[in-house]
């Protein structure tokens, strides 16, 4: 019976439930009316409201913002600055990443210009039409005593075939006339000394400041004591269109050349790898780039390369031999007297020139390699010459020299 009983208790429950859920539905479908019109009333006023904000808040809106500015915004990193109205020195256009420098004045360090000229687009093809240029680059004592025999050498030709910058001790002010080609194209300068690291200071300062110019394809370094043996379109030519790069680097057995070499450099610089050769260089842009992008080697110059060893004498030459020696010709295209021996060449003044004085630096009885052939114009450049050889030397620039 208590079996019975509790399964009756059981069966009593589970009739109980479907009575309780039919009578809250029961319950909630007779209240249905009266609830839906509290509902949509409230989303009602909930909607009004929200039109009424949005309303309010397009015409605060309004009062800041044109018509332009709210349907025709456009990209702001793009388009924003080139805007009607503004000056085009507004618009970062293509034009403005690649036009050289109007003056020579920056105030980068040489650490932030030699990274600013090592940048190197990755695209070979320009989306502008490039004239290749030859920079001419002058590491002066000072003044610049040749001066106008360089004018005359350039006078007659565009200004778009060549670029001039001059690196001279800081604080001196070449005197120039603004109808010069040399006006305005001192470059911020350092100290260099004879013999020292900061004379390669110099010559990458000069090489960093001519790479800021894309069209600057060639790039000659030169003293004050330095003379162009021929006109200028035939030294343009013989630059922009030469297969190599112009370093004299050899290895020199004697106590001048293998004898300067410093144990210190191992392993990174190898005596088989030591080379020596003329200061005053003629390179193309991809090997520049890589003479501005070195930290590694000229610090280790820097450190072991002191008096005797010269680093104007070594650094290059020995760079080049080391990663860029299939694109060097292994020769200098400045010709240098070394006849009477000692630390410095011959110096030649007034008396010493001559018609046939400037036929034989040209015609010196020597061949040379030039893409890839024979060829007896092996310099175009001399040196050195002192002031007196000025005006002997501007009364052969109509004559022999054809400028």
């Amino acid at each position: 019976m208590k079996a019975v009983t509790k399964h009756a208790a059981m069966d009593d429950d589970n009739d109980r439930l479907p009575v309780t859920v039919m009578n809250f539905y029961t319950s909630c479908s007779k209240e249905w009316p009266s609830l839906g019109i509290v509902q949509v009333v409230y989303v009602l006023i909930i909607f009004m409201a929200g039109v009424v904000l949005g309303l309010t808040g397009s015409a605060h809106l309004m009062q800041y913002l044109t018509h332009d500015e709210l349907f025709q915004q456009p990209h702001p990193l793009v388009r924003d600055s080139c805007r009607p109205g503004l000056g085009s020195g507004d618009c970062q256009g293509l034009e403005s990443l690649i036009r050289p420098p109007s003056r020579q004045v920056h105030n980068m360090s040489d650490d932030e210009l030699l990274w600013r000229a090592s940048m190197v687009p990755m695209k070979e093809e320009c989306p502008f039409e490039r004239k290749p240029k030859v920079a001419f680059m002058f590491l002066t004592k000072g003044s610049l005593p040749l001066l106008p025999l360089w004018e005359e050498f350039f006078r007659r030709h565009r200004k778009e075939l060549y670029s001039i910058y001059v690196h001279t001790p800081p604080g001196y002010e070449l005197d120039v006339s603004v109808t010069s080609p040399f006006y305005d194209r001192q470059i911020p300068s350092q100290e260099v000394e004879w013999g020292a690291i900061n004379m390669v200071d110099g010559e990458r300062r000069l090489l960093a400041n001519a790479l800021l110019d894309f069209s600057n394809e060639r790039f000659v370094l030169l003293s004050e004591s330095c003379i162009p043996v021929y006109d200028f379109a035939r030294v343009y030519d013989y630059l922009i269109n030469s297969e190599h790069s112009f370093v004299q680097s050899y290895d020199d057995p004697s106590g001048n050349g293998r004898g300067r070499y410093r144990w210190g450099m191992r392993p990174d610089i190898k005596l088989s790898q030591w080379r020596k050769g003329s200061q005053w260089f003629e390179i193309n842009r991809r090997v520049a780039i890589k003479i501005v992008s070195d930290t590694k080697y000229l610090s280790i110059f820097r450190m072991h390369c002191k008096p005797p060893c010269y680093p104007d004498e070594h650094y290059v030459p020995t760079y080049l031999n080391m990663f860029s020696g299939s694109l060097n010709s292994n020769r200098s295209l400045t010709w240098v007297d070394w006849s009477k021996g000692g630390p410095h060449p011959a110096k030649y003044e007034g008396v010493n020139i001559t018609e046939n004085f400037i036929s034989l630096i040209r015609n010196n009885g020597t061949n040379c390699v030039y893409n890839n052939k024979l060829t007896s114009v092996c310099y175009l450049f001399a040196r050195k010459f002192a002031p007196s050889a000025l005006e002997p030397l501007l009364n052969l620039t109509s004559s022999l020299m054809r400028f």
